[in-house]
Parts: C-alpha cells; sequence; structure tokens
C-alpha cells in the first residue's frame, strides 16, 4: 500500500466563514496533488447559506483540486460520512468537520504521516501533550476523560483520544467495515473497528476550539451512547465487522 493522495470528508449543516476557512488552509497549507478532492456532504437540513457557501467554493477552486457536493441519503453525521467514504477516489481518507473544532493547519501533518506508513490510522488526540482544549463544557471534559480511559483499558490500547472525529484512514480500510452506527457514536466505532482488526494507530496533538456558528447536534446525554457502541464492537465477532474477507491481522 502507498499513499497517492487524501480524499477529504466534510459534513456541514449551518457553517459558512468557517466551512470556507476550512477548505481555504487546507489549499493554503498543502500540495495540491496531495489532495485528491474534498467531498461537502449537505443534508436535507443544511441551511440555505450553508449551501451557498459549498457552492461558492466549487466555482471558486474549480481549477485546482475537484469539490464535490453530495446530497446525503443516509442520517445523520454518521450517514454522511460513510457515504462520504464510499465515494472518496484517494488512497486515504480524512474525516474532519466543517466548524473548525477539528483544526484544517493539521491536514498537513495527516499527509506527511500517511505518506510515511500507508497502512496506519492516524488520529488526533486532544489529550497528549500539545493537544488541549479551549471554551469545553467543564463536566463533559471530566465525563470525556474518564470515559476515554475506560474505553482504552477495555479494548488493550493506549490510545487516548477516541471520539473524536478527526482521522485519516487507508481507504480500502474503511471500504471493507461493516458500518452500523449514524449518530455521532460513529466516531467511536471509527476508532473501535480498526482496533479489533489489528490496525496500528498514530496520535497527534490537536488544540480543539469551540465552534463560533452553527449549533452542535450532539447533545450531552447522548453521548452515554458511547458505551454501548464500546461494549457492542468490544465482543462482537471479528469477521462480522468486515464486509468482505479482510487482510489485517488480530
Amino acid at each position: 500500500m502507498e499513499f497517492h493522495n487524501m480524499s477529504i470528508i466534510i459534513p456541514a449543516m449551518d457553517e459558512t466563514y468557517s466551512l470556507e476557512q476550512t477548505v481555504r488552509t487546507v489549499f493554503e497549507t498543502c500540495k495540491t496533488e496531495d489532495i485528491a478532492e474534498f467531498i461537502i456532504v449537505l443534508c436535507e437540513r443544511t441551511s440555505a447559506a450553508c449551501r451557498q457557501t459549498a457552492e461558492r467554493l466549487v466555482a471558486q477552486y474549480q481549477d485546482k483540486t475537484p469539490i464535490y457536493i453530495h446530497d446525503q441519503t443516509l442520517p445523520f453525521a454518521g450517514g454522511a460520512v460513510q457515504e462520504g467514504f464510499r465515494l472518496a477516489v484517494g488512497s486515504h481518507v480524512l474525516m474532519m468537520s466543517a466548524d473548525l473544532e477539528t483544526d484544517p493547519n493539521l491536514v498537513r501533518r495527516f499527509i506527511e504521516l500517511a505518506r510515511h506508513d500507508p497502512e496506519e490510522v492516524i488520529t488526533a488526540s486532544r489529550w497528549i501533550s500539545g493537544g488541549g482544549f479551549h471554551n469545553y463544557n467543564k463536566v463533559k471534559l471530566v465525563c470525556n476523560c474518564i470515559f476515554e480511559k475506560a474505553i482504552a483499558l477495555l479494548f488493550g490500547v493506549k490510545l487516548t483520544d477516541l471520539t473524536y472525529g478527526y482521522r485519516c484512514f487507508p481507504a480500502q480500510l474503511v471500504k471493507s467495515i461493516r458500518w452500523e452506527e449514524y449518530k455521532h457514536p460513529f466516531f467511536l466505532e471509527t476508532a473501535l473497528k480498526p482496533i479489533r482488526l489489528g490496525v496500528r494507530f498514530e496520535e497527534i496533538p490537536a488544540q480543539w476550539e469551540a465552534r463560533t456558528e452553527g449549533v452542535s447536534q450532539n447533545s450531552f446525554f447522548a453521548n452515554f451512547r458511547y458505551f454501548k457502541t464500546a461494549w457492542h464492537v468490544r465482543f462482537m465477532p471479528k469477521e462480522k465487522i468486515t464486509e468482505h474477507p479482510s487482510s489485517h491481522n488480530s
């Protein structure tokens, strides 16, 4: 397996200037040949202003890397990313958000590491040295810390940020996995199923900044669904994780 280029999947609902800044920053900091495409995934609840921003980006960068707008049919954030996985043409796939809670300046680092070890999953962590949280709810922060440690212990790994939806994968990996979650526990699922398949992970530090536009679709109490997802993935038969036979070792 080799790194050739990266497909970047960005679900968007009510973001405008932050979506534009995300795409612009990637173009300013990365080589054009390293980006296969942007897939901006919209839904029926996407605001008119957000859709207009996406369409403006398509026109603005049409002479560079392709930007595609895809209207999702599967529900929720997890469904949006799953459809992006299926559409991606790059050798690697990066999922990130449109609200700047995933720092677009890190995309260049994801590319560097994917090129160096193309079989790894590269994942951002807010908990390791160099990472951090800004304007994050304190109660939610404590709960997240406890949860991350508990799930890492359950799966026997030293990873520190299993729920953060800022992650790069080999495309063939995500296309082979049978994804089950549609809501925000999907982002946990994207870590746990590759872990069960024996895929190597590498964490990079990330600074999390609270969104300044739009409304989060992930309520506090919905986070407790993560425990159900973790338990299910931990004990499901490994052969049910993939759609097709996987070459990854346990």
